[in-house]
Protein backbone atom coordinates (compact mmCIF):
# COMPACT_ATOMS: atom_id res chain seq x y z
CA UNK A 1 0.00 0.00 0.00
CA UNK A 2 2.90 2.17 0.93
CA UNK A 3 4.15 1.67 -3.07
CA UNK A 4 1.54 2.64 -4.20
CA UNK A 5 0.90 5.63 -2.55
CA UNK A 6 3.18 8.24 -4.61
CA UNK A 7 1.50 6.52 -7.67
CA UNK A 8 -2.46 7.93 -5.90
CA UNK A 9 -0.76 11.28 -5.48
CA UNK A 10 0.84 11.71 -8.47
CA UNK A 11 -2.80 10.63 -10.26
CA UNK A 12 -4.56 13.04 -8.11
CA UNK A 13 -2.58 15.93 -8.92
CA UNK A 14 -2.19 15.52 -12.36
CA UNK A 15 -6.39 14.77 -12.68
CA UNK A 16 -6.14 18.53 -10.09
CA UNK A 17 -4.14 19.82 -12.97
CA UNK A 18 -6.39 18.80 -15.76
CA UNK A 19 -8.98 20.27 -14.28
CA UNK A 20 -7.60 23.68 -13.46
CA UNK A 21 -6.49 24.22 -17.23
CA UNK A 22 -9.70 22.88 -18.10
CA UNK A 23 -11.08 25.63 -16.13
CA UNK A 24 -8.97 28.31 -17.09
CA UNK A 25 -9.25 27.66 -21.07
CA UNK A 26 -12.98 27.97 -20.56
CA UNK A 27 -12.52 31.20 -18.72
CA UNK A 28 -10.00 32.44 -20.98
CA UNK A 29 -12.66 31.79 -23.91
CA UNK A 30 -15.22 33.36 -22.02
CA UNK A 31 -13.21 36.83 -21.71
CA UNK A 32 -12.88 36.56 -25.24
CA UNK A 33 -16.39 36.00 -26.10
CA UNK A 34 -17.33 38.65 -23.95
CA UNK A 35 -14.86 41.07 -25.08
CA UNK A 36 -15.90 40.36 -28.70
CA UNK A 37 -19.42 40.98 -27.85
CA UNK A 38 -18.57 44.07 -25.69
CA UNK A 39 -17.13 45.55 -28.84
CA UNK A 40 -19.52 44.38 -31.33
CA UNK A 41 -21.95 46.80 -29.13
CA UNK A 42 -19.65 49.75 -29.40
CA UNK A 43 -17.99 49.72 -32.79
CA UNK A 44 -20.20 49.95 -36.16
CA UNK A 45 -20.60 52.99 -38.57
CA UNK A 46 -19.82 54.56 -35.35
CA UNK A 47 -18.61 54.26 -32.22
CA UNK A 48 -21.03 54.53 -28.92
CA UNK A 49 -19.76 55.52 -25.91
CA UNK A 50 -20.42 52.85 -22.98
CA UNK A 51 -22.45 54.62 -20.70
CA UNK A 52 -25.21 55.15 -23.70
CA UNK A 53 -24.89 51.73 -24.07
CA UNK A 54 -26.14 50.93 -20.62
CA UNK A 55 -28.83 53.64 -20.56
CA UNK A 56 -30.32 51.33 -23.67
CA UNK A 57 -29.74 48.16 -21.92
CA UNK A 58 -31.68 49.29 -18.49
CA UNK A 59 -34.15 50.23 -20.78
CA UNK A 60 -34.11 53.97 -21.43
CA UNK A 61 -34.89 55.32 -24.74
CA UNK A 62 -31.72 57.21 -25.81
CA UNK A 63 -32.42 59.23 -29.52
CA UNK A 64 -30.94 57.73 -32.03
CA UNK A 65 -28.55 55.04 -29.69
CA UNK A 66 -31.85 52.78 -29.08
CA UNK A 67 -32.26 51.83 -31.92
CA UNK A 68 -28.61 51.10 -33.48
CA UNK A 69 -27.84 49.56 -30.20
CA UNK A 70 -31.42 48.03 -29.30
CA UNK A 71 -32.88 47.23 -32.18
CA UNK A 72 -29.67 45.99 -34.54
CA UNK A 73 -26.42 45.73 -32.67
CA UNK A 74 -28.09 43.66 -29.61
CA UNK A 75 -29.77 41.26 -31.57
CA UNK A 76 -27.62 40.73 -34.17
CA UNK A 77 -24.69 39.87 -31.93
CA UNK A 78 -27.19 38.25 -29.22
CA UNK A 79 -28.55 35.63 -32.21
CA UNK A 80 -24.69 35.36 -33.25
CA UNK A 81 -23.01 33.80 -29.51
CA UNK A 82 -26.84 31.66 -29.66
CA UNK A 83 -26.24 30.40 -33.04
CA UNK A 84 -22.62 29.71 -32.65
CA UNK A 85 -23.03 27.52 -28.87
CA UNK A 86 -25.61 25.18 -30.64
CA UNK A 87 -22.96 24.96 -33.88
CA UNK A 88 -19.93 24.69 -32.23
CA UNK A 89 -21.44 21.81 -29.45
CA UNK A 90 -23.97 19.81 -31.50
CA UNK A 91 -20.49 19.73 -34.17
CA UNK A 92 -18.14 18.42 -31.82
CA UNK A 93 -20.90 15.85 -29.83
CA UNK A 94 -20.81 14.24 -33.13
CA UNK A 95 -17.03 14.49 -33.96
CA UNK A 96 -16.12 12.92 -30.63
CA UNK A 97 -19.68 10.30 -31.15
CA UNK A 98 -17.91 9.12 -34.13
CA UNK A 99 -14.01 9.61 -33.65
CA UNK A 100 -13.58 11.43 -36.83
CA UNK A 101 -12.94 15.25 -37.39
CA UNK A 102 -14.85 14.63 -40.52
CA UNK A 103 -18.55 13.71 -38.69
CA UNK A 104 -19.71 17.18 -39.08
CA UNK A 105 -23.60 18.02 -39.54
CA UNK A 106 -22.02 20.23 -42.45
CA UNK A 107 -20.58 17.03 -43.88
CA UNK A 108 -23.27 14.33 -43.53
CA UNK A 109 -26.17 15.95 -44.46
CA UNK A 110 -28.31 17.44 -41.47
CA UNK A 111 -27.83 21.07 -42.17
CA UNK A 112 -28.45 20.24 -45.84
CA UNK A 113 -31.75 18.40 -44.50
CA UNK A 114 -32.66 21.62 -42.44
CA UNK A 115 -31.96 23.64 -45.47
CA UNK A 116 -33.90 22.12 -47.97
CA UNK A 117 -37.03 21.55 -45.94
CA UNK A 118 -37.02 25.26 -45.67
CA UNK A 119 -36.46 26.40 -49.30
CA UNK A 120 -39.69 23.73 -50.08
CA UNK A 121 -41.37 25.82 -47.12
CA UNK A 122 -40.57 28.83 -48.41
CA UNK A 123 -40.78 28.51 -52.51
CA UNK A 124 -43.51 25.89 -52.55
CA UNK A 125 -45.37 26.41 -49.77
CA UNK A 126 -45.22 30.03 -49.70
CA UNK A 127 -44.59 29.83 -45.72
CA UNK A 128 -42.44 32.11 -43.20
CA UNK A 129 -41.38 33.04 -39.95
CA UNK A 130 -42.25 30.28 -37.36
CA UNK A 131 -43.28 27.43 -39.36
CA UNK A 132 -40.41 27.70 -42.12
CA UNK A 133 -38.09 26.79 -38.63
CA UNK A 134 -40.71 23.86 -37.76
CA UNK A 135 -39.99 22.39 -41.00
CA UNK A 136 -36.47 22.87 -40.44
CA UNK A 137 -36.07 21.50 -37.59
CA UNK A 138 -37.94 18.36 -38.39
CA UNK A 139 -36.30 17.61 -41.66
CA UNK A 140 -32.70 17.75 -39.59
CA UNK A 141 -33.75 15.31 -36.68
CA UNK A 142 -35.71 13.19 -40.19
CA UNK A 143 -31.94 13.25 -42.31
CA UNK A 144 -30.23 12.73 -39.15
CA UNK A 145 -32.20 9.61 -38.26
CA UNK A 146 -32.19 8.87 -42.07
CA UNK A 147 -28.23 8.75 -42.05
CA UNK A 148 -28.20 6.75 -38.98
CA UNK A 149 -30.46 3.68 -40.12
CA UNK A 150 -28.85 3.16 -43.53
CA UNK A 151 -25.47 3.54 -41.88
CA UNK A 152 -25.84 0.76 -39.30
CA UNK A 153 -24.88 -2.76 -39.79
CA UNK A 154 -23.57 -4.63 -36.22
CA UNK A 155 -23.65 -1.36 -35.07
CA UNK A 156 -22.79 2.53 -36.42
CA UNK A 157 -18.80 2.93 -38.31
CA UNK A 158 -18.11 6.39 -38.18
CA UNK A 159 -16.61 5.81 -42.25
CA UNK A 160 -20.09 4.27 -43.26
CA UNK A 161 -21.91 7.01 -41.59
CA UNK A 162 -19.90 9.71 -43.28
CA UNK A 163 -19.83 8.25 -46.50
CA UNK A 164 -23.94 7.70 -46.24
CA UNK A 165 -23.82 11.20 -45.44
CA UNK A 166 -22.21 12.82 -48.14
CA UNK A 167 -24.50 10.82 -50.55
CA UNK A 168 -27.53 11.86 -49.02
CA UNK A 169 -26.13 15.59 -48.82
CA UNK A 170 -25.79 15.24 -51.96
CA UNK A 171 -29.19 14.50 -53.09
CA UNK A 172 -30.21 17.07 -51.06
CA UNK A 173 -28.52 19.69 -52.71
CA UNK A 174 -29.75 18.81 -55.93
CA UNK A 175 -32.96 19.13 -54.82
CA UNK A 176 -32.61 22.23 -53.49
CA UNK A 177 -30.88 23.33 -56.93
CA UNK A 178 -34.34 21.84 -58.93
CA UNK A 179 -36.21 23.94 -56.09
CA UNK A 180 -34.39 27.52 -57.00
CA UNK A 181 -34.62 26.66 -60.21
CA UNK A 182 -38.35 26.98 -60.67
CA UNK A 183 -38.65 29.49 -57.99
CA UNK A 184 -40.08 32.64 -58.67
CA UNK A 185 -38.17 36.37 -58.11
CA UNK A 186 -40.06 36.69 -55.03
CA UNK A 187 -39.57 34.19 -52.99
CA UNK A 188 -35.93 33.22 -54.78
CA UNK A 189 -34.26 36.21 -52.93
CA UNK A 190 -35.74 34.82 -49.89
CA UNK A 191 -34.43 31.15 -50.44
CA UNK A 192 -30.70 32.26 -51.14
CA UNK A 193 -30.99 35.02 -48.59
CA UNK A 194 -31.75 31.73 -45.93
CA UNK A 195 -29.28 29.50 -47.45
CA UNK A 196 -26.20 31.62 -47.33
CA UNK A 197 -26.29 31.48 -43.18
CA UNK A 198 -26.90 35.09 -41.79
CA UNK A 199 -28.11 37.21 -38.40
CA UNK A 200 -28.76 40.06 -40.91
CA UNK A 201 -32.48 41.36 -39.93
CA UNK A 202 -32.01 39.48 -36.12
CA UNK A 203 -34.71 40.52 -33.86
CA UNK A 204 -34.31 39.51 -29.86
CA UNK A 205 -38.07 37.52 -30.10
CA UNK A 206 -35.60 34.87 -32.64
CA UNK A 207 -33.37 34.23 -29.43
CA UNK A 208 -35.76 33.33 -26.83
CA UNK A 209 -36.61 30.11 -29.03
CA UNK A 210 -33.26 29.29 -30.04
CA UNK A 211 -32.17 29.67 -26.27
CA UNK A 212 -34.75 27.55 -24.87
CA UNK A 213 -33.32 24.62 -27.38
CA UNK A 214 -30.24 25.53 -26.49
CA UNK A 215 -30.88 25.43 -22.91
CA UNK A 216 -32.95 21.94 -23.04
CA UNK A 217 -30.45 19.66 -26.19
CA UNK A 218 -27.58 21.40 -24.50
CA UNK A 219 -28.35 20.38 -21.39
CA UNK A 220 -28.78 17.04 -22.67
CA UNK A 221 -25.60 16.50 -24.50
CA UNK A 222 -23.56 17.95 -21.26
CA UNK A 223 -25.54 15.69 -19.23
CA UNK A 224 -24.03 12.63 -20.82
CA UNK A 225 -20.51 14.35 -20.84
CA UNK A 226 -19.31 11.04 -19.21
CA UNK A 227 -20.39 8.49 -21.69
CA UNK A 228 -19.58 10.51 -25.00
CA UNK A 229 -15.67 10.50 -23.61
CA UNK A 230 -16.56 6.66 -23.20
CA UNK A 231 -17.60 6.54 -26.67
CA UNK A 232 -14.19 7.94 -27.45
CA UNK A 233 -12.25 4.88 -26.54
CA UNK A 234 -14.22 2.90 -28.65
CA UNK A 235 -17.99 0.96 -28.27
CA UNK A 236 -16.41 -2.21 -26.52
CA UNK A 237 -14.56 -0.32 -24.20
CA UNK A 238 -17.37 2.22 -23.67
CA UNK A 239 -19.63 -1.14 -22.94
CA UNK A 240 -17.01 -2.51 -20.52
CA UNK A 241 -17.47 0.83 -18.49
CA UNK A 242 -21.02 0.48 -17.87
CA UNK A 243 -22.16 2.71 -20.81
CA UNK A 244 -25.29 1.63 -23.03
CA UNK A 245 -23.81 2.36 -26.23
CA UNK A 246 -27.00 1.88 -28.44
CA UNK A 247 -29.30 4.51 -26.22
CA UNK A 248 -26.64 6.87 -25.36
CA UNK A 249 -25.96 7.30 -29.34
CA UNK A 250 -29.21 7.93 -30.16
CA UNK A 251 -29.81 11.03 -27.13
CA UNK A 252 -26.32 12.08 -28.25
CA UNK A 253 -27.78 12.29 -31.75
CA UNK A 254 -31.55 13.70 -31.41
CA UNK A 255 -29.60 16.17 -28.14
CA UNK A 256 -27.24 17.35 -31.38
CA UNK A 257 -29.06 17.64 -34.29
CA UNK A 258 -31.94 19.12 -31.94
CA UNK A 259 -29.41 22.53 -31.37
CA UNK A 260 -27.93 22.43 -34.78
CA UNK A 261 -31.75 22.42 -36.71
CA UNK A 262 -33.10 25.22 -33.95
CA UNK A 263 -29.82 27.05 -34.95
CA UNK A 264 -30.23 26.32 -39.05
CA UNK A 265 -33.58 27.13 -38.62
CA UNK A 266 -32.97 30.96 -37.25
CA UNK A 267 -30.11 31.79 -38.99
CA UNK A 268 -29.69 29.46 -41.83
CA UNK A 269 -26.98 26.67 -42.48
CA UNK A 270 -23.67 29.26 -41.03
CA UNK A 271 -21.11 27.49 -43.19
CA UNK A 272 -18.18 25.23 -41.09
CA UNK A 273 -19.29 26.81 -37.75
CA UNK A 274 -19.68 23.42 -36.69
CA UNK A 275 -17.57 21.03 -38.36
CA UNK A 276 -14.34 24.09 -37.69
CA UNK A 277 -15.55 24.25 -33.43
CA UNK A 278 -14.32 21.19 -32.06
CA UNK A 279 -10.82 20.75 -33.91
CA UNK A 280 -9.89 24.61 -32.99
CA UNK A 281 -10.94 23.53 -28.89
CA UNK A 282 -9.08 20.00 -29.35
CA UNK A 283 -5.60 22.15 -30.21
CA UNK A 284 -6.27 24.62 -27.24
CA UNK A 285 -7.39 21.48 -24.71
CA UNK A 286 -5.68 19.27 -25.28
CA UNK A 287 -5.88 16.54 -23.41
CA UNK A 288 -6.59 18.75 -20.16
CA UNK A 289 -11.08 17.61 -20.32
CA UNK A 290 -13.66 17.87 -22.02
CA UNK A 291 -14.13 19.13 -25.74
CA UNK A 292 -18.09 20.14 -25.53
CA UNK A 293 -18.08 23.65 -23.84
CA UNK A 294 -14.47 25.05 -25.45
CA UNK A 295 -16.55 23.64 -28.44
CA UNK A 296 -19.32 25.67 -28.41
CA UNK A 297 -17.53 28.98 -27.29
CA UNK A 298 -15.15 28.59 -29.93
CA UNK A 299 -18.09 28.36 -32.26
CA UNK A 300 -19.78 31.66 -30.56
CA UNK A 301 -17.03 33.78 -31.18
CA UNK A 302 -16.47 32.68 -35.13
CA UNK A 303 -19.92 33.18 -35.43
CA UNK A 304 -20.01 36.64 -34.13
CA UNK A 305 -16.43 37.69 -34.77
CA UNK A 306 -16.81 36.31 -38.50
CA UNK A 307 -20.29 38.67 -38.84
CA UNK A 308 -18.74 41.57 -37.54
CA UNK A 309 -15.86 40.91 -40.29
CA UNK A 310 -18.79 40.84 -42.61
CA UNK A 311 -19.90 43.75 -41.81
CA UNK A 312 -16.95 46.19 -41.55
CA UNK A 313 -13.83 45.10 -42.19
CA UNK A 314 -14.03 43.38 -46.08
CA UNK A 315 -14.82 45.84 -49.04
CA UNK A 316 -18.09 44.85 -49.29
CA UNK A 317 -20.96 43.91 -47.01
CA UNK A 318 -20.91 39.73 -46.30
CA UNK A 319 -23.09 37.38 -44.87
CA UNK A 320 -21.28 35.46 -42.13
CA UNK A 321 -22.11 32.06 -43.46
CA UNK A 322 -19.68 33.66 -46.69
CA UNK A 323 -16.61 34.49 -43.88
CA UNK A 324 -16.72 31.20 -42.25
CA UNK A 325 -17.41 29.60 -45.30
CA UNK A 326 -13.59 30.77 -46.68
CA UNK A 327 -12.56 29.84 -43.73
CA UNK A 328 -13.59 25.97 -43.31
CA UNK A 329 -12.99 25.16 -46.64
CA UNK A 330 -9.28 25.40 -47.19
CA UNK A 331 -9.12 23.80 -43.58
CA UNK A 332 -11.40 20.78 -45.11
CA UNK A 333 -9.24 20.21 -47.65
CA UNK A 334 -6.24 20.45 -45.94
CA UNK A 335 -8.12 18.26 -43.10
CA UNK A 336 -9.11 15.39 -45.45
CA UNK A 337 -5.13 15.08 -46.88
CA UNK A 338 -4.07 15.04 -43.17
CA UNK A 339 -6.39 12.56 -42.07
CA UNK A 340 -5.82 10.51 -45.37
CA UNK A 341 -2.10 10.90 -44.67
CA UNK A 342 -1.45 9.97 -41.17
CA UNK A 343 -4.75 8.53 -40.23
CA UNK A 344 -5.28 11.55 -37.64
CA UNK A 345 -8.37 11.81 -35.38
CA UNK A 346 -10.13 14.42 -33.32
Amino acid sequence: MTALSPIITDLIDNRARRTRRHALIIGVLVAILVAAFVLTLLLGQSFTAPQDILRVLMGEDVPGIAFTVGQLRLPRATLAILAGLSFGLGGAAFQIMLRNPLASPDIIGISWGASAAAVFAIVVLSLKGPMVSLFAVAAGLGVALLVYALSFRNGVAGTRLILVGIGVSAMLESFIAYILSSAPAWSLQDALRWLTGSVNGAQLGQALPLFLALALFGGLLLSRARDLEALRLGDDTAAALGVQVGRTRILIIVAAVGMIASATAVTGPIAFVAFLSGPIAARIVRNNGSLLIPAALVGAVLVLVGDYCGQFLLPSRYPVGVVTGALGAPYLIFLIIRVNRAGASL
